[in-house]
């Protein structure tokens, strides 16, 4: 398979990572068991992606509407993303990996919350793969939220109505400074976004993959950029116009 040019690579890769508790079904193991696996292929998109050049990576880890499952996937969850803050976050510093968490922190453990904290204390200044976590998030959320501290500056009187529009919205959902997303990875054969990033997937390539995540490493994060790299994307202009721009 051939690899894309360094020019062709998104610089903001997201990936819903589905398919961890089919994994663990399909062997007689319990769902739990399918998260913890599911970690290792974590470890190797993130190496993966921090190898070619990635600049941003986000990866949806607890949705706003995950608090539904059962309590007891809920617990072990939570404990195993406090788990692998505890382990991972001196890992990514050391390799110069900043991180990052989006979504409603507010309903995590204080312990959770200190570690998320300390983490992104830690790596702010990193110039390396950006890594995003999206925890407690929902993309209706986060663009109602972003909508209610623009109003909220308007009610103070630093901001007129009329001055919000696609811009002033963009820089307040993007608060850490990410660029747009160029590809959204799906696993597990599931094709849709699931309230994912909505504001940040506007002009996304949608690439869905039929592994699970657990058996989703890092040959197959490059199968995903070399399909991305043979796309073209045309932004609301025709295939003319793109041609005369690489002419």
């Amino acid at each position: 398979m051939s690899s894309p040019q360094s020019s062709n690579l998104p610089r903001h890769v997201a990936i819903i990572m589905d398919g961890n508790n089919r994994w663990a079904r399909a062997r007689g193991l319990s769902g739990v068991r399918g998260h913890r696996a599911g970690v290792e292929s974590v470890r190797a998109v993130i190496r993966r992606a921090a190898e070619r050049g990635v600049e941003t990576l986000t990866l949806f880890a607890f949705s706003s509407e995950n608090w539904k499952r059962p309590p007891a996937e809920v617990r072990a969850l939570m404990e195993l993303f406090l788990r692998v803050l505890k382990r991972e976050v001196g890992k990514l510093h050391e390799h110069g990996i900043r991180l990052s968490v989006i979504g409603e922190r507010e309903r995590f453990s204080n312990t959770i919350q200190q570690y998320i904290a300390q983490a992104e204390s830690l790596t702010h200044d990193n110039r390396g793969l950006h890594l995003i976590i999206a925890a407690n998030y929902g993309g209706q959320r986060d663009i109602a939220l972003a909508a209610r501290r623009l109003a909220e500056r308007v009610e103070d009187g630093e901001l007129e109505a009329g001055q919000i529009d696609e811009h002033a919205l963009d820089e307040e959902i993007g608060r850490f400074s990410a660029p747009p997303v160029d590809l959204c990875i799906r696993t597990s054969g599931e094709q849709r976004i699931s309230n994912f990033l909505l504001w940040q997937l506007a002009y996304a390539e949608l690439f869905f993959s039929p592994r699970l995540w657990p058996d989703f490493g890092g040959d197959a994060f490059d199968e995903a950029l070399d399909d991305f790299a043979h796309r073209q994307r045309r932004f609301g202009m025709t295939q003319e116009q793109i041609e005369a721009q690489g002419a």
